[in-house]
Parts: structure tokens; sequence; C-alpha cells
């Protein structure tokens, strides 16, 4: 029989993930401050419960999908929060994008009392959760990534097992640091064309059938074109994860200024567009310097 699973977190990418192992056949409990967010889930056969503790409770694996550190620390070690309930024998999967040191922290405290942890931050946005082709990273000992697997299953195309507890938060942070590079080199690159007389639209065709094309570029390129910017990955995150890999003490030569523009974008009020609305901030900034002269 499959286990029930206990759902934290119905933002953009936990709806669709939840969603996923609704329509893969387990028995989901979910919950979310924001408890209209769980109204169509709850339609199609969801469980809200009103509370952590008590989707804890009712859960045999409860898996957080949240926007930070700060987030996912109120619901495990907040008042009310997941290792102040019921826990022994239970599995946490933290599926939200944090520091290595915030993973260890929440696998000592959830052994502490007597539960199992694994991380397993995902790359990829809004359309692979909602189609299931999600990349997922794990970190933790072998036997909980094995019992986590068939959930996992039903959430991404693959799972890859890192290592201990950590080393899945190090390589998303990794492979976040590699898209926030290359989407800003796209922005650049179209944003130094047109400011040369190379419509956007022919250097994005220039990208795009060269060898620096690539299904990332491909994806975003629509978006520059029509200058929209829905979130599939939002600014702010991008902001917070590059952040997160400086604390880590990453020191290459475009790190810094690479986490120093994001920020700034994000100050601007660019933060709840798509990660690729960088271009607009960057563009804003080649607008300003030239009325300047």
């Amino acid at each position: 029989m499959a286990e029930t699973i206990g759902w934290v977190g119905l933002g953009n990418m936990g709806f669709p993930m939840a969603r996923n192992l609704l329509k893969g056949g387990y028995t989901v409990n979910v919950y979310n401050r924001t408890a209209s967010k769980a109204d169509v889930l709850v339609q199609e056969g969801a469980n809200f419960m009103d509370t952590i503790s008590s989707l804890c409770l009712e859960s045999d694996i409860v898996v957080t999908m949240l926007a930070d550190d700060q987030a996912v620390k109120s619901v495990y070690l907040g008042e009310g929060g997941l290792l102040n309930a019921s826990v022994s024998g239970k599995l946490f999967i933290n599926m939200s994008t944090v520091s290595p040191k915030t993973s260890r922290e929440l696998e000592e405290m959830s052994k502490a009392v007597g539960a199992r942890f694994l991380e397993a931050p995902v790359s990829g946005s809004v359309k692979p959760a909602e189609d299931g082709t999600l990349l997922i990273l794990a970190g933790g000992t072998a036997d909980n990534f094995r019992a986590a697997q068939p959930l996992l299953e039903k959430l991404g195309k693959a799972s890859l097992w890192l290592g201990s507890v950590g080393a899945a938060s190090y390589a998303k942070l990794a492979i976040n640091y590699f898209l926030a590079l290359t989407l800003q080199g796209l922005a650049e690159t179209v944003l130094f064309a047109e400011k040369n007389g190379v419509s956007a639209k022919d250097m994005l065709h220039i990208v795009n059938e060269s060898a620096c094309g690539s299904a990332l570029t491909k994806i975003k390129s629509p978006l520059i074109l029509e200058d929209t910017y829905p979130p599939a990955f939002a600014l702010k995150h991008m902001a917070k994860d590059l952040r997160l890999a400086r604390e880590q003490e990453i020191d290459f030569p475009l790190s810094t200024p690479l986490s120093e523009t994001y920020t700034a974008a994000l100050q601007d009020g660019f933060g709840e567009a798509d990660v690729m609305a960088i271009i607009k901030y960057l563009a804003k900034g080649l607008s300003n310097a030239a009325t300047t002269k």
C-alpha cells in the first residue's frame, strides 16, 4: 500500500508537484499558509490540513517545497512545526533550495526526534514541474533515498543520489550559478547586438542555430522577443541562490558581479518577474547611461 504523503508549500512549483502525486495514485495531505491555494487540489482529491502538526500526524512522508531557508526553518522548527509533532519513523523530504548548512541542521534535528531526512532540491521550472520531468538532486543516506524513489519518480525524469546531506544543496547552487551566467550572458549578447544595429530577433536566431544554442536559450527567446516575463522561475529566487552560493565562498571572477547584478535587479523591482527579466534591468541601465551622456 502506497504511503500517505504530506505536502507543505503550494507555490508555483509546489502546486503542480503535489498534483502529480495525486495523479500518481498517492493519498496526499496538503498544507499552505494561504489555504485557498489548496482549493483546486482538494477538489481533485487532496486532503487539506489546518495545521502542520495535523498534516505530520496523518502522513507517512512529508515533503516541503518552500521559498527559502527562513520559510523552511519556520515549517520545521517554528511553533507547531514538523519537528514539534509526533514524527518517529517518518521521512521528511525537503525539496526547497536552501543552504547546505540548513540541510545539515535539519537532518541532525530530525534524527534527534527519531525521524529521517532527505534533501532533494530540483533543477527545472514550472513547465517541467507540471510535466513531471524535473531533475531531482538528492542527498542523504542510501536507505532514505531508496525509500523516497517511488515518490520522486512521479515528480521527475531522473533522480540523482549525490551522497550525504549537503551535497545536493551544493549541486543545486552550482547549476543555478550556471543558469544565472547563461541568462545574463544571453541578455548582454542581445543588448550588445541591438546597440550596434542587429535586431534581437536576428541575434537570437544566430544564438539558437549555433553551437551556443541550448534548450534554455530557446525557451527564453520568446520572452525576450515578446518583452513579457511571466515567472517560470522568479528572479528573486535566483538572487537568493546566488547569495547562498556566495555564503558558501564561491570565489570566481564572475561570481561577485553576477550576484550583485541580480541583487540590484531585485531591488529595482524585477523580483517577481521571470529570471530572464535580467535583460530589462540591464537595458534600463543602458538607457539611463545614454541619457546622462
